[in-house]
C-alpha cells in the first residue's frame, strides 16, 4: 500500500501473484449502457450470473466493468450493495474485477432514470460519459467528484475480488464537445487535470491495488501520442494498461515499445474483427504475458457488434460482428474463436 506511485518492484510482485488476467469488458446483455447495469430498478443479477459463467467457460478469469458517478450521488449505499453482489457472482465463478470509475467516450449528458432506447444497429447508442460534460469542463466542480472516488475506495480498496483500478476511460476521447469546439485541446487539458485530482484522492486511501488510466492514441509509427493526457498515464499509473484495436502485427510493436516502462501490461480493450482486431491475437498477449481484456462477451442491448461507423452510416444487420464473442443464447459467434479461447487460456 502507498500513497504514491507502486515501485517497479511492488507492480512486479502484484504481476507475479496476479498471473495473467485474460477477460471482457462486460456489461449483462441486457444493459444498454452503466446506469442501466447498476439502478435498481434494471439491475439484473440472473443475467450477470448466467452470462459471467459463459465467460469463465471461455477461460475468462477477470471482467473490467464500467460504474458511473451519478449513481453514487444517486443512492451510495444501495450501489455499494449491488457492486458487492457482482463481485461475489464473479468471485463464484473465479472471476476478479478491474472497476472503471469515469469515462469520457459517447453521451456528454448523462440522465438518471429510465434510459432511452437503443438507437437500431447503432454501436453503443445509450453509452454515457462520467462524469457529464457540464462538470469535466468546469474545474470548480471537479471537487464534488471527491467523496465518489474516496468512499469507494475505502469500500472495496482492500478487496482482494478487485484486481485492478481503471480510473478514467479514454477521458480526452473525441465527442459532441470537441467537435463543436473545433479541437479537442481543452478537453485534454481538463480531462487531465482532474484524473490527477483523481489518482491523489484514490492513493490517499492507500488501496492494496495498482491504479492506471490506459492510453488509446498512437502515432504514425505506433507510438503513443503527445500529448497532456497520454504523458501523465504513462507517468502515473502503477500498471501501464492501453487499447489496441488493430491488426497483431501492429499489436506486438505497441507492446515491445510500452514494454520500455518495465511495469506491468494489460490492454484493456481489443477486438475488432473488421479493423483486423482478431481473437487470433490473444496468441501475442499470451506469449508476452500481457493482460488482455476484450470488448464485449454477449451480443445485447450495447450493439457493439456493430462497428463504430454505425454512428455515421447506415450498416447491415448481418454484416460480420465487431466486437462481442457469444450470442443472446451463449452459443458462440464462431466456434474456432471460442476454442482458440479455451485452448490459450488452458496453458497458464
Amino acid at each position: 500500500m502507498s500513497t504514491q506511485q507502486w515501485s517497479l518492484d511492488q507492480s512486479a510482485a502484484w504481476a507475479e501473484e496476479v498471473g495473467w488476467l485474460v477477460g471482457c469488458n462486460f456489461t449483462p446483455s441486457t444493459a444498454g449502457n452503466q446506469l442501466e447495469m447498476w439502478q435498481s430498478e434494471t439491475f439484473d443479477p440472473n443475467t450477470i450470473d448466467r452470462e459471467l459463467g459463459w465467460a469463465a467457460g471461455l477461460g475468462m478469469n477477470t471482467i473490467r466493468v464500467y460504474l458511473h458517478d451519478l449513481l453514487f450521488a444517486d443512492d451510495d449505499i444501495g450501489f455499494f450493495n449491488r457492486i458487492n453482489e457482482v463481485l461475489d457472482i464473479a468471485q463464484k465463478h473465479d472471476i476478479k474485477m478491474i472497476p472503471v470509475l469515469f469515462d469520457g467516450v459517447w453521451n456528454t449528458h448523462p440522465e438518471l432514470g429510465t434510459q432511452p432506447a437503443p438507437v437500431p444497429k447503432r454501436h453503443n447508442s445509450i453509452w454515457v460519459q462520467s462524469p457529464g460534460s457540464t462538470i469535466l469542463h468546469n474545474s470548480e466542480q471537479w471537487d464534488t467528484l471527491q467523496p465518489y472516488v474516496i468512499t469507494l475506495f475505502e469500500k472495496f480498496g482492500n478487496d482482494t475480488r478487485i484486481v485492478a483500478w481503471d480510473l478514467f476511460n479514454e477521458p480526452d476521447q473525441m465527442d459532441r464537445t470537441t467537435i463543436e469546439a473545433g479541437t479537442r485541446d481543452q478537453k485534454i487539458t481538463a480531462a487531465t487535470g482532474l484524473l490527477a485530482k483523481v489518482f491523489d484522492w484514490a492513493r490517499s486511501t492507500e488501496p492494496s491495488q495498482p491504479l492506471t488510466a490506459g492510453i488509446w492514441e498512437y502515432d504514425s509509427n505506433l507510438n503513443p501520442v503527445e500529448n497532456e493526457f497520454t504523458s501523465f498515464a504513462l507517468a502515473e499509473s502503477d500498471i501501464i494498461s492501453f487499447h489496441h484495436y488493430g491488426p497483431g502485427n501492429d499489436l506486438a510493436t505497441i507492446i515491445n515499445g510500452l514494454q520500455q516502462h518495465q511495469r506491468p501490461l494489460i490492454c484493456t480493450e481489443w477486438l475488432a474483427r473488421s479493423e483486423g482486431s482478431t481473437v487470433e491475437n490473444l496468441q501475442i498477449f499470451s506469449d508476452q504475458k500481457v493482460g488482455a481484456i476484450n470488448w464485449g462477451l454477449v451480443d445485447g442491448k450495447t450493439q457493439t457488434r456493430f462497428p463504430w461507423r454505425s454512428w455515421w452510416e447506415e450498416v447491415d444487420e448481418d454484416e460480420p460482428w465487431f466486437h462481442e464473442l457469444l450470442h443472446s443464447d451463449g452459443t458462440p459467434y464462431s466456434e474456432r474463436e471460442a476454442s482458440t479461447f479455451q485452448h490459450i487460456t488452458e496453458q497458464h
